[in-house]
């Protein structure tokens, strides 16, 4: 069984748009979830350890005021597109279309005012919440009236996330969830103890502003091969990297299956990925900077978190070579 709370958050400010964000609490008897009807955020993911204990396992805020501030997308759903579109330049139907530029020369999660910023219709489900908006025609520079469902279902331990959407014009569109997680226990310093595996056999070199190349490259022999678990702090040492933030291109399969996993030794807990999008971008908090304070007046350093974000291609809609 799952139990379904919904409560006042707060209330977001004026040049925000105004309106009451609420927030959803799934309880079953392994995992605690909270969510946001503002950008669908998971602010809290609580599961055992090996010992029965709980432990809040994702970044974010106490309070209504750190997700109203500039933030990097802790727990949201990001779209209309996740990840870059090079130069925010894309053609449709013949028609170029510019979006806003927020990542360097290029545009990222969806633009100034992305999913993330915005507040959600909810409603409650027997065992979760499904939340919806409309994003009008010309939102942030894309076409066509979207309609977009986002429904997050709690199973004993299993948290889905589905994602539905309708158009009126043909748009690009790659929606995901940008959860940072950390096994041990949100807060803790770093990753460097968590086992990771990718079950992927290429992916996509990038260019030194994070766009794909157009090459699709194995992931034999190099850093990029996690095909088997490596412990992720002695894989960076070993092959001298920064972190990842790099697509991994999955097999193509009918329904949804087993992508990723990550497993923390010293608590016992495993998080194990499924999805039927063709890619998962891996992202190792690179960009922490241990300024930012979060729950608890934690600060969150480089390496702090990992995303695993299920999603299209990065920039799909500028490379004809996408499948």
């Amino acid at each position: 069984m799952t139990e379904v709370r919904r409560e006042v958050f707060g209330q977001m400010p004026q040049e925000g748009g105004g309106g009451v964000v609420e927030k959803f609490l799934l309880k079953s008897d392994s995992v605690k979830v909270e969510v946001l009807s503002l950008g669908c955020i998971i602010t809290a993911l609580e599961t055992k350890d090996r010992d029965g204990k709980f432990s809040d396992i994702v970044l974010g805020f106490d309070t209504l005021e750190g997700y109203t501030r500039k933030h990097p997308f802790f727990g949201a759903v990001v779209g209309r597109v996740a990840n870059r579109i090079a130069k925010g330049r894309f053609t449709v139907d013949g028609k170029e279309y510019q979006l806003f530029l927020n990542n360097g020369p290029n545009s990222l999660h969806g633009g100034a005012r992305g999913f993330d910023k915005v507040l959600w219709s909810p409603q409650v489900l027997p065992n979760g919440v499904c939340f919806f908006r409309l994003s009008p025609d010309g939102e942030e520079g894309y076409p066509g009236d979207l309609k977009v469902w986002v429904t997050y279902t709690l199973s004993g331990g299993e948290l889905a996330i589905n994602y539905r959407a309708q158009t009126s014009k043909t748009t690009p569109i790659s929606l995901t969830n940008h959860a940072y997680f950390n096994l041990s226990g949100q807060g803790s310093r770093d990753i460097y103890d968590h086992e990771i595996s990718i079950e992927a056999d290429s992916y996509l070199p990038v260019d030194d502003t994070k766009i794909p190349t157009g090459d699709v490259a194995s992931v034999q022999g190099t850093s990029f091969d996690l095909r088997q678990p490596v412990e992720l702090g002695k894989h960076l040492r070993k092959f001298c990297l920064d972190g990842f933030d790099h697509n991994f291109c999955l097999q193509q399969a009918q329904g949804r299956q087993l992508v990723a996993r990550a497993h923390h030794p010293p608590t016992g807990r495993t998080m194990e990925v499924y999805t039927t999008q063709p890619g998962i971008q891996f992202y190792t908090g690179n960009n922490l900077d241990g300024f930012l304070k979060g729950k608890g007046t934690v600060t969150y350093p480089k390496h702090s978190a990992f995303c695993l974000e299920t999603q299209n291609w990065p920039d799909a809609v500028n490379k004809v070579n996408h499948p």
